[in-house]
């Protein structure tokens, strides 16, 4: 089985991450622009992030037979920072239109502060006039509210629910994110978004419609495998095949080709890798034995 991580943040992982997640079948990964763990303190460090994001990882993750693509955006936390916003919003559109680039996000509520509201509207209305996909982020404390709010100015703004994916749900939220039509993500992250366990019971209790797993996998406590390894206690505890393709690989497929940057073709054609590239004169392998003209499925480090 092939599995999309439609979220995970790999600046923050190790190049051995991308060796085994390939091993394990994920084919392709959506990076959304996030918070680091700490501020930034000027609009060069998000320079310098959104190009990372839109340059070297995609040649890191192509070095291991994976397809890269990323979403763009100012985080809610770092909305409330009015000064460095301004900023940053003048960059968004130099890079939402980079090839590879999915959609406006992650963005959303973090303590929902009339900071955090002003700049989502801003980037809402930049979706808009982009004609992008949004990739919502959910905040931890009042979840529910902040999805609703969420859901609520995606509308008023006049953006289709099928345009939207509402990521970080849980059992609070999945009712409401599917009844009015958005895609609903959930973040498979040990102890504190989804357990895998509780994410076979969602699957179980709601169908596969418009529902994606994926892992968020960041500088926390977090695992890169988690899509895979959700797919395969899934199957395990009795959910269809069928079902588990469907939130672990198709339905975030179908989310994000509607962006016209990602297709199926990218993976399913056979690649040719060469280890022996130069990103900006550096390499993945630091000094290792290169991998030459192998296809995506006899990737191997020797």
């Amino acid at each position: 089985m092939m599995f999309i991580d439609p979220h995970i943040h790999m600046v923050s992982r190790t190049t051995y991450d991308y060796m085994v997640m390939r091993e394990y079948g994920v084919v392709a990964v959506i990076e959304p622009s996030f918070w680091l763990g700490q501020p930034r303190t000027s609009s060069g460090s998000f320079k310098d992030y959104f190009s990372s994001l839109i340059g070297w990882e995609r040649f890191r993750a192509s070095q291991f037979g994976i397809q890269h693509y990323c979403t763009i955006g100012l985080n809610p936390k770092e909305a409330n920072n009015e000064a460095l916003a301004e900023m940053v919003m003048e960059l968004l559109p130099l890079y939402a239109c980079k090839e590879g680039v999915v959609a406006i996000g992650e963005i959303g509520y973090d303590d929902m502060t009339p900071a955090e509201d002003k700049y989502f509207c801003q980037q809402l209305e930049l979706a808009k006039e982009l004609d992008m996909l949004v990739l919502i982020h959910t905040p931890h404390r009042n979840k529910k509210a902040g999805a609703s709010r969420s859901m609520d100015r995606c509308v008023e703004h006049g953006l289709a629910p099928s345009r939207v994916i509402i990521d970080h749900n849980n059992e609070e939220t999945v009712e409401e994110v599917l009844a009015r039509g958005f895609w609903a993500a959930f973040t498979i992250y040990p102890h504190t978004k989804m357990g895998n366990a509780r994410m076979v019971e969602i699957v179980r209790q709601y169908g596969c419609d418009r529902i994606i797993v994926d892992s968020s996998a960041d500088w926390g406590v977090s695992d890169p495998l988690a899509v895979p390894k959700t797919a395969q206690l899934m199957l395990e505890r009795g959910i269809p095949e069928a079902h588990v393709r469907a939130v672990c690989y198709e339905n975030a497929l179908a989310a994000y080709s509607q962006s016209n940057q990602l297709s199926e073709t990218d993976w399913l054609n056979t690649l040719t890798i060469d280890q022996r590239e130069l990103y900006y004169g550096n390499s993945v392998l630091r000094g290792q034995t290169p991998v030459v003209e192998a296809s995506r499925d006899q990737i191997l480090i020797e």
